[in-house]
């Protein structure tokens, strides 16, 4: 329950992201309004599970590099996890549209400001 509660956190977050960050969108797999709410909840499942695997090995193995820039490559990092999930879902033909790098760390900070903004009020129950 708590996993999907906050995929649609995501989902919402990166629904209010594309509205703030020009250089992020999301394209639906058809132009219906359930397939459009349908695709940016595949997409938070997407990024959720990149940064569950990929994000964590990252953070794992570059915690000198996490020490050294007192957390700021942490922006990189996200940055390129959102670029990742740009092109699995690219793979898949449709879904995170990221225009480049730069974008892509906006985009990242943006939803993770969001999506944290969200959770404060949310907290799904840890059972």
């Amino acid at each position: 329950m708590r996993f999907i509660v906050k995929v649609i956190v995501v989902a919402f977050a990166l629904w209010l992201t594309t509205f703030i960050v020009s250089g992020v969108r999301v394209v639906p797999y058809e132009n219906t309004q359930l397939a459009t709410v349908l695709t940016y909840l595949l997409v938070a499942l997407i990024f959720g599970l990149v940064n569950a695997i990929v994000g964590t090995f990252i953070r794992i193995v570059a915690f000198p590099v996490y020490v050294l820039t007192l957390g700021l490559i942490s922006f990189i990092v996200n940055g390129l996890l959102l670029l990742l999930v740009d092109w699995i879902s690219d793979l898949l033909g449709f879904g995170l549209v990221v225009e480049s790098f730069w974008w892509g760390v906006l985009g990242a900070l943006v939803l993770g400001l969001i999506s944290w903004l969200i959770g404060l009020i949310v907290r799904p129950s840890k059972s």
